[in-house]
């Protein structure tokens, strides 16, 4: 199941990091509350393991708590936040790559819901199920073998719903960086899955 959409809570944010900053760590609660599943599905669809994305979840709340000092009240959190969990799923994505041994099995996201954005909405007549099985596999790995230059715009704009000027903030490149990464990420994509496209 996919997490609700983006709340319009920078107010509200900027008071808890306040809160947090100023010594109440019940403030924390507050921020994972709101935040904590966008985070975790991000995590996931740039990792493809869930295990891997609770892990990292956790541990951008708790670099969010060891930095509070250093978040800037002028800044938008949801866009710090992310900065956050970007780097940690980049650094968890070099450190697979310097010890192939780990598994880099795809796993079906909880609920069995993956990317609904590629994959019809209704639930299949039972005999298509296994083909609209193999096709949510299909687009996973499709996601999952992309560069990670390309796959965390991807990611961002197109699975998470953030703006092209969001996500230019949170990988602080220029929009139309993000908007050259979105047309290259688009054209692999459509030639991995032309089969499942047509």
């Amino acid at each position: 199941m996919n997490p609700p959409p983006h709340p319009d809570t920078a107010g509200q944010d900027g008071a808890d990091m306040a809160r947090l900053a100023g010594g109440e760590d019940r403030a924390l609660n507050d921020l994972m509350e709101r935040h904590a599943p966008r985070i975790f599905h991000f995590l996931w669809r740039m990792l493809g393991n869930e295990e891997d994305a609770r892990d990292l979840a956790q541990e951008t709340f708790v670099r969010v708590y060891e930095h509070r000092g250093s978040f800037r009240g002028g800044e938008k959190f949801s866009h710090w936040l992310y900065t956050i969990a970007g780097n940690l799923a980049r650094n968890q994505i070099r450190w697979r790559t310097r010890h192939p041994a780990a598994s880099l099995d795809l796993e079906p996201e909880p609920g069995g819901r993956s990317l609904g954005e590629y994959l019809p909405s209704e639930a299949p007549p039972p005999g298509e199920r296994l083909l609209a099985e193999e096709r949510r596999a299909a687009v996973r790995r499709a996601i999952h073998s992309l560069p990670e230059g390309l796959r965390e715009p991807l990611v961002l704009c197109e699975l998470e719903d953030h703006s092209v000027i969001s996500a230019a903030t949170i990988l602080e490149m220029s929009p139309k960086a993000v908007e050259a990464r979105l047309y290259r990420a688009r054209q692999a994509l459509r030639k991995q899955l032309g089969p499942w496209l047509d």
